[in-house]
């Protein structure tokens, strides 16, 4: 798909694609969510008030950053899921020439382009691992740009932008923005140090974008925010609509000030399967992974064959993961699959070990 088109992109998540009436559901590795849920309360529509408005500035969802982060009300801008902060911060701060990551996710440079904005990329190298390059060639490259967009860990990658990097770029470059979407900084080792949402009120030009979405298992409830210093946070005001909160996403988040033990139990699960698939994956000789920091790894199909080849296997193993062929720069057979359940990860590895031999056989 060329990169012009501003109107449609692949994004995982849809195995109903791939689906054979009357066959088991997919496995759906492709969509970086946590593999547990929240335990929520059953309640009724009619206790969510949907006869009146909800808080016009999404009340709910800041008390939840407020409480469960220690961060000032006044550093806080509930959104609509994080997607909404990708999109209106470009357009708030009249971003004129963006630098993103490539690959990185595509709706960085979606919400940059319909703003208006340029973008240029700083490519992050295959022979390299995708790592980031140090701070002296992020900053000459950034010299010709007024904002940096990127994410802590990188999506698909999985790899860090450490905050450290970050605060030392916006030291040094003050007229600049540094716009990073932490959707994923719950699943790190180490949480919540790692994150930058405490840090805010001591750099003007630093905007955080979090999501709920991804660590609380919630992709049909939007719930996210804009972390940023207090000055910027009434700038963003002034673009933000109204009412993009909804009274079901508000009273959802205050529960979740409750999820104390799931929290643990989710970084606990994260972090043991982690290790066990980068340990098991190094006896599959034909695919190499990458990332090592969120919930996710990034992986290539080296067996000479192409990757349709190995998605078909997949497949027919009731196994769906997300071709990620489309991102600049991963179109050498770049796969990426989520860790979901201990049980649901063995099998996964299990087909992944048998798949030299069956790769191609498959019927299509």
């Amino acid at each position: 798909m060329s990169r012009d088109n501003l109107y449609h992109h692949e994004h995982g998540g849809e195995p109903e694609r791939y689906c054979v009436t009357g066959t088991q559901p997919l496995l759906d590795f492709s969509v970086n969510i946590s593999p547990l849920s929240p335990s929520l309360p059953e309640v009724s529509l009619d206790a969510f008030s949907l006869h009146c408005y909800p808080s016009i500035d999404g009340r709910g969802i800041r008390e939840f950053y407020s409480n469960r982060f220690s961060l000032d009300d006044e550093t806080l801008l509930p959104l609509n899921g994080a997607i909404e902060g990708i999109y209106l911060v470009p357009r708030a701060l009249r971003l004129q020439r963006v630098m993103v990551l490539a690959p990185s996710f595509f709706d960085y440079e979606r919400a940059c382009r319909i703003a208006g904005a340029k973008v240029s990329y700083l490519r992050l190298q295959e022979k390299e691992l995708f790592l980031l390059p140090g701070i002296d060639e992020i900053a000459e490259q950034l010299q010709d740009a007024d904002a940096l967009f990127a994410a802590n860990p990188n999506n698909p990658t999985g790899t860090r932008f450490p905050k450290e990097l970050v605060m030392a770029l916006a030291s040094r470059f003050p007229d600049k923005w540094f716009i990073i979407d932490e959707a994923f900084i719950q699943f790190v080792d180490d949480f919540p140090g790692a994150s930058l949402m405490r840090d805010v009120r001591a750099f003007r030009n630093i905007v955080v974008i979090n999501s709920l979405t991804k660590f609380y298992a919630l992709p049909g409830l939007r719930l996210g925010a804009a972390i940023a210093h207090p000055d910027v946070i009434k700038i963003l005001l002034d673009f933000k609509e109204p009412w993009t909160v909804n009274a079901i996403a508000e009273a959802v988040a205050l529960e979740l000030l409750h999820a104390g033990d799931f929290e643990e139990d989710v970084r606990r699960l994260i972090t043991v399967e982690r290790a066990k698939i980068y340990k098991r994956m190094k006896n599959v000789p034909d695919i190499a992974i990458r990332g090592y920091a969120a919930n996710f790894f990034l992986a290539q199909w080296n067996s000479g064959s192409s990757l349709n080849d190995l998605l078909d296997f997949l497949i027919a193993k009731n196994i769906y993961v997300r071709d990620c062929r489309n991102f600049p720069g991963l179109e050498d057979n770049y796969f990426r699959f989520a860790i979901r359940k201990p049980e649901e990860n063995d099998y996964m590895l299990d087909q992944l070990q048998l798949v030299g031999g069956e790769v191609g056989m498959v019927e299509k």
